[in-house]
């Protein structure tokens, strides 16, 4: 079993120099031993005949041995798991069968491949080789070729590779949640308790405390418990009024990704990361809710996780550029946690969130506190107390 990491290689122009070097060498050597044969014919010269009809038999021995190992050889990739997060092994199974000779030497290159894998004639029938693949999006695979050659490389036979996927997507990689500025992303022993929350964002949210959270008032609906009438409104208009409370849906917290104007492609990713993680640690801790680029209502996350792989893809794919999503107009009850790949967050963000709102970024906030850190990025939590950007880059945001 090998490891290596995606891509390193040019199949086509690695392709075109095989098929000039079986072309050219094969032809001159051949060419080579028959003008040494003429010019011993014509000058009578015997010693010009061993050599010349050695390197002609060499010439067309190793063609002819080369032409027999590659006759009926052939190499399939075996196809792998479509999705694979990021740095995980992805397995790639290649199937060799034997030609009608053993090969003098053969070269398997694959984009997969970080190097050329050397095969002689006892090469194994199965390989695998473990790839790993250091950031997220949609991979194609270029097909593989097995060069078949005599140690002399004077003729050169290749047999594609076939089968297989023809693209793998590489998910986000998921990190632990870790209170605090201590501990860093990854860190040993960074991951939570398996009874509690370190960082103190719990997704569940009590029944009873979401009674409490008014909305506003809406008429009265008939069937409603006389405890959801709001009596003072009722003697001051002479109308039934009732209270309208917030859903579970708005109680839950929300993770909300801003990638537009990112920093670098490494800040973008370090923010899909952290996008990935949180709502994940939420979600199997009672429920969030996530909010991507161009989406204008958010997809809830239950503790089942059903939406979590369609979602899980989408962050694969997200791009730079994309316009950030607004907060919602209407006062939220959970938490918001705004993970933002240029460091900046809306002005009115903490004004649409009562449960508390975080900016969750891999810019550094000069003199903010740390509340916990994810996937190389920091959350902040922002509302009275806390440092802004500024007015002019507040004004960005917001715009």
């Amino acid at each position: 079993m090998r490891s290596s990491r995606f891509p390193r290689c040019d199949p086509e122009a690695r392709a075109e120099s095989f098929r000039s070097v079986r072309v050219i060498r094969a032809a001159w050597a051949a060419l080579l031993g028959a003008v040494m044969v003429l010019t011993a014919a014509a000058f009578d010269t015997a010693s010009l005949y061993l050599p010349g009809v050695g390197v002609l038999l060499l010439a067309l021995g190793a063609a002819l041995w080369v032409g027999l190992a590659a006759h009926g050889l052939a190499v399939e990739r075996e196809p792998g798991p479509h999705s694979v997060q990021e740095e995980e092994p992805y397995p790639v199974r290649l199937e060799l069968r034997p030609g009608l000779l053993p090969p003098p030497a053969a070269e398997l290159h694959d984009p997969l491949l970080a190097h050329p894998v050397a095969l002689g004639g006892r090469a194994p029938s199965r390989m695998r080789i473990d790839v790993r693949f250091g950031r997220r999006g949609r991979r194609r695979f270029e097909p593989g070729v097995l060069v078949v050659h005599d140690p002399l490389r004077l003729a050169v036979r290749e047999v594609a590779v076939a089968g297989g996927n023809d693209e793998v997507l590489v998910l986000p990689r998921i990190e632990p949640v870790v209170a605090g500025a201590a501990g860093g992303a990854g860190g040993a022993g960074a991951a939570p308790d398996a009874g509690g929350d370190r960082v103190g964002l719990r997704g569940r949210v009590d029944g009873s405390a979401a009674e409490l959270d008014l909305d506003g008032l809406r008429p009265y609906r008939l069937g409603t418990p006389a405890s959801r009438i709001h009596w003072p409104a009722v003697a001051r208009s002479g109308e039934m009024l009732e209270r309208r409370l917030t859903s579970d849906a708005d109680s839950a917290p929300l993770v909300v990704l801003d990638s537009a104007r990112p920093e670098s492609e490494e800040a973008l990713d370090k923010a899909v990361r952290a996008a990935a993680s949180l709502c994940l640690h939420l979600a199997r801790r009672g429920g969030c809710a996530l909010l991507l680029p161009g989406d204008r209502r958010p997809t809830a996350v239950g503790t089942d996780l059903g939406t979590w792989p369609m979602l899980h893809a989408r962050l694969a794919l997200v791009e730079a550029g994309s316009r950030p999503p607004l907060p919602a107009r209407t006062r939220r009850a959970g938490a918001v946690m705004w993970v933002s790949a240029s460091g900046l967050s809306p002005r009115d963000l903490p004004r649409s969130a009562a449960g508390g709102s975080w900016l969750v970024t891999a810019q550094p906030r000069q003199g903010a506190r740390t509340d916990f850190t994810v996937a190389g990025c920091a959350g902040y939590r922002l509302g009275r107390g806390a440092r802004t950007a500024g007015p002019a880059a507040e004004a960005r945001a917001a715009g």
